[in-house]
This record gives C-alpha cells, sequence and structure tokens, in this order.
C-alpha cells in the first residue's frame, strides 16, 4: 500500500518479514495482553501482532496513514475490524494512565512496543517513565547508538543520563541489530531492538522523580569534570562522602546505585 514517508514524523517503515517476525517472537504476545503499540505505520508488525491478540490499541499521529493502516489490517484478517482501536494522537501527550484505568483490568499492567521515530525517541522514553508502575515490558526499534547507550555500563564512553535514568528504574537489554535495508525508505543509520522491564527495586528509595533526574542530568553536563565540580550547587562534599563516593569521581565513573545512593543524601 502506498504511502509517502513522511520527514517530520521520522517515518521509516519496517518492510522486512524475517525481522518482523523476529521482533514479534521476542514480545510473545498473549491473547489477553493489554499491548498497545506506538507508531504502528501500515501494520508491518500490527497485523501480526493482531493476529495472536484478542485486541491491539496503536497511537498514531498522522492520520494520513490511519485510514491506510486500518484498512491493510482488515485486508489481512477482516476479524481485524474490531480487534484493532486506534488512538490518533501524539505520545508525547498519550496519558498512558488515564488509558489503563479505562480498561478496568487491575491483573493485567501495559506492553508497550513500537518502531519510535528517532528524532524523539528519548522523550518518548521520559515520558514512559512516568507511567513505569502500570507497564509491564517495552520492546522498542531504536538507533542502534541509542540501544548501546542505554545499556552501557560504568566507564563505557556511551555512558550517560540515559542510561543511569533508565537503569534506575528499568531492565535494559539489547536483544538484537536491525540493518538499514529492512525499512523503506532505508535509514541512514543501524537499528536495534531494545527490551525494557520496570522493576521496583529503588522506587521506595526516589520520591521525588523530578530531584532525582535533576541530579543525574547535572552529574553529566559537563562529562570530564569531577562529581564535586559539577554537583556543587547539589551536593556538598559532606553529601558525596556519604555515599561512600570520591569528590575526585566522575559521573561516568557512578552506576545507577551510586546516585541512588547519593540522592538519598539530599532528598
Amino acid at each position: 500500500m502506498q504511502h509517502q514517508a513522511k520527514k517530520r514524523f521520522g517515518q521509516n517503515f519496517l518492510v522486512d518479514n524475517n525481522i518482523i517476525q523476529q521482533i514479534v517472537d521476542c514480545i510473545q504476545p498473549q491473547t489477553d495482553d493489554l499491548m498497545i503499540e506506538i507508531g504502528p505505520g501500515l501494520g508491518a508488525m500490527t497485523r501480526p501482532l493482531l493476529s495472536r491478540l484478542h485486541h491491539l490499541n496503536v497511537i498514531e499521529l498522522d492520520r494520513d496513514i490511519i485510514p491506510k493502516l486500518v484498512k491493510s489490517c482488515i485486508f489481512a484478517d477482516p476479524a481485524n475490524k474490531d480487534k484493532l482501536i486506534v488512538n490518533e494522537a501524539d505520545v508525547l501527550k498519550f496519558d498512558f494512565s488515564a488509558f489503563y484505568s479505562q480498561q478496568n483490568n487491575p491483573d493485567k499492567r501495559l506492553r508497550v512496543v513500537g518502531n519510535l521515530p528517532y528524532n524523539i525517541s528519548t522523550p518518548v522514553l521520559f515520558h514512559l517513565l512516568d507511567h513505569r508502575h502500570i507497564i509491564q515490558d517495552m520492546h522498542f526499534m531504536l538507533q542502534k547508538e541509542v540501544v548501546e547507550r542505554i545499556v552501557a555500563k560504568p566507564g563505557n564512553k556511551l555512558y550517560g543520563r540515559l542510561s543511569v535514568m533508565l537503569q534506575t528504574f528499568c531492565q535494559t537489554q539489547f536483544l538484537f541489530e536491525v540493518p538499514p535495508f529492512a525499512f523503506e525508505p532505508a535509514p541512514k543509520v543501524d537499528s536495534a531492538i531494545l527490551r525494557l522491564q520496570p522493576y521496583s527495586q529503588f522506587e521506595d528509595s526516589i520520591k521525588d522523580f523530578s530531584l532525582y533526574e535533576s541530579l543525574v542530568r547535572q552529574a553529566f553536563s559537563q562529562r570530564r569534570k569531577t562529581i564535586k565540580n559539577t554537583l556543587k550547587y547539589i551536593c556538598s562534599v559532606e553529601n558525596i562522602e556519604q555515599a561512600n563516593l570520591s569528590t575526585s569521581q566522575r559521573a561516568e565513573e557512578l552506576s545507577a546505585q551510586d546516585f541512588v545512593n547519593l540522592y538519598s543524601t539530599i532528598s
């Protein structure tokens, strides 16, 4: 089905059926899952997901593509007409918690999947962190370098704010790479599949998400400087030492646990 990809929406449509099947197999959808797909496009992943689910909600901003998405899903299986629920919305403004409360199924949490537009992937991930308590897991197609940053360990040059924030609240896993030729049009970068599974390891320790996020952001604002200098307006030397850290350490050397410990001294 013809559709001109729109650059402003960061559209690159997945067309490789082997890759699509591999992604769906990693997700392992169960028939009664509360699943929501971000940016379904022309339905490359939507159709195989629908074949395994009773219902599937999708979030799509491009109103021109929605009729084509619906038509392709119904053409694949007429039963999809009642299974596919389209939410025409900007994912960055979508209230996942309100959506979840409307489902009336407290025994299930949301499963979120999608081929995220690379130009807004980080804001989308932070938006979803705000709703992590109602999410079971997330599977996303992202720029390979972004996935590598998310799963990076302390000391790695890719390790940074995004690594710490997501590793504080989720288990992170790089699943596999996706080459440019799997898309139409082909992006200029390699892609990869990321799995995020929210967990509660630090939830009791972090009562003020904004303060924690500010601490991490400030620590990485000047990567080559020590935390004594980058955090001088947030933490005292005593705070740093109380967290069993050295004032000569840099942010890239600190684990998520270290940041949580440091946050605990100022909260």
